[in-house]
């Protein structure tokens, strides 16, 4: 897991989407700092109409691209934009924001 604590530049107030909880398995897809492809699992705790937080320990950096396959067979690339370690629990979060599709919802 990723020691370091980071709290996204995006404060609660700035949010530009509304959230909600939803829990679902994700499995994503990406290159680590060191250049290594890895695949894991993940489990969404919020999203937004375009972006989610994700539970997850692997080492990623922001800016991260990543593909996350939702159960849904559903196939997103996404981008991290945050990374935090949550105080109540001691687990990572990361923020990802959707690039293709830009959103969960389907036309």
């Amino acid at each position: 897991m990723n020691s370091e604590t980071a709290v996204s530049s995006e404060g609660f107030g700035n949010r530009r989407n509304a959230r909600g909880p939803a829990n679902f398995a994700v499995e994503i897809e990406g290159l680590t700092p060191q250049g290594e492809t890895f695949r894991a699992d993940a489990m969404t705790e919020v999203v937004s109409c375009s972006g989610a937080t994700l539970i997850t320990d692997i080492n990623v950096e922001r800016g991260t691209a990543l593909r996350l396959k939702a159960p849904f067979r559903v196939v997103f690339e996404a981008e991290v934009n945050g990374i935090w370690t949550h105080p109540a629990d001691g687990r990572q979060r990361v923020g990802v924001k959707l690039i293709r599709p830009a959103t969960w919802l389907s036309d």
